[in-house]
């Protein structure tokens, strides 16, 4: 990190924001609390400029609480560096405070330990992700719906379960949604069919948000990555969750091998003394892991190239398990190029 202004370290929250600034050696030169609005930030940008020339401004929660702050200090040309939060060994033994996170966050980009560019949030990715928001919840809803429809026929009177029992789930729904209720009926048997009439309207309801959803995701993902989406095994959903993961700025990972770590697909080095060996990386973004393992088995089970790779890493003796993962981590790679194709860097 540069050396020549101060730097701002910002511990963020719902309501209230607290901010250090420290200078180039890591001296305190002040601590403030402010609030978490469009006014606060602009408080905060002067006061900062107060101090000369910034530097880099390290705010944690980028992509939560501090998105707003962080597109604001953008917007008036401080350069923005995401910092994640201490880890807990370290919290522990020096305590927990919101200016020590804020000093400890300064620190953090002075030091360079903390480099990672935050995702802008601003474009057609972003919409891109509320939108799966919405559509993954409602197809919860949609799973929970259909459970509780089927446990109310289990446990519902005799000739309901009879009835129903046999059915499958979209056969139910149709006949649970159209059940009479009279007054004939026992007030236990009344319950159960406006319970079952009630869930199967909500059902439907939900699947035909689902369905406006998924038409346009589906739009909005082809029509922002065209080149991502005409790879092989690569469907609207598979590019949704790789776009996700990239953001609106993806040219702020420095190459494919920073994605593939993003994505939790690069091995990491578990060598010792005499012993070279690589493990399995249990992190970053397994919605974007989950997205390369299924572009990987569908090559495996319908792409000739593949298929003649599997066969002959098979031969040398890796398992299949080895093979995914090499398939993944170059996976990565052409997703990367596609990805950085279809978002091209804006100056």
């Amino acid at each position: 990190m540069a050396q020549n202004g101060v730097v701002c370290g910002i511990d963020t929250h719902a309501d209230l924001h607290v901010a250090a600034v420290v200078d180039s050696t890591g001296r305190i030169l002040a601590i403030a609390q402010f609030e978490a609005v469009k006014a606060g930030y602009a408080r905060l940008a002067a006061r900062l400029f107060g101090f000369g020339p910034v530097s880099a401004a390290g705010v944690e929660g980028t992509s939560s609480y501090g998105k707003g702050l962080a597109s604001h200090l953008r917007g008036e040309g401080i350069d923005v560096v995401e910092v994640i939060r201490p880890n807990r060994q370290r919290r522990r033994l020096n305590g927990k405070s919101d200016p020590a996170d804020a000093v400890a966050a300064a620190r953090a980009v002075l030091s360079g330990e903390a480099s990672a560019v935050p995702k802008t949030g601003d474009g057609p990715v972003e919409a891109i992700r509320a939108l799966s928001i919405v559509r993954s919840s409602a197809i919860k809803a949609r799973t929970q719906a259909a459970n509780q429809i089927r446990d109310l026929i289990r446990t519902g009177p005799d000739h309901l379960r009879d009835r129903l029992h046999i059915l499958t789930t979209s056969q139910r729904v149709d006949v649970c949604a159209h059940l009479r209720i009279t007054d004939r009926l026992t007030t236990a048997d009344r319950g159960t069919r406006t319970a079952l009439r009630m869930l199967a309207r909500r059902h439907q309801t939900l699947t035909k948000e689902i369905t406006e959803l998924t038409r346009q995701l589906d739009e909005l993902v082809t029509g922002t990555a065209p080149t991502l989406c005409a790879l092989k095994g690569v469907g609207p959903d598979v590019a949704a969750k790789l776009l996700i993961a990239a953001g609106d700025n993806p040219h702020r990972l420095h190459n494919e091998a920073a994605f593939a770590a993003l994505c939790g697909v690069s091995p990491l080095d578990a060598s010792s003394g005499k012993h070279q060996r690589h493990r399995l990386n249990r992190g970053g973004n397994r919605q974007a892991n989950n997205a390369l393992w299924t572009i990987t088995l569908v090559r495996m089970s319908s792409d000739p190239r593949t298929r003649a790779y599997v066969e002959r890493r098979t031969k040398e003796g890796l398992t299949k398990t080895e093979i995914v993962r090499c398939l993944k981590r170059y996976i990565a790679r052409e997703t990367h190029h596609a990805i950085l194709n279809d978002l091209p860097q804006l100056t």
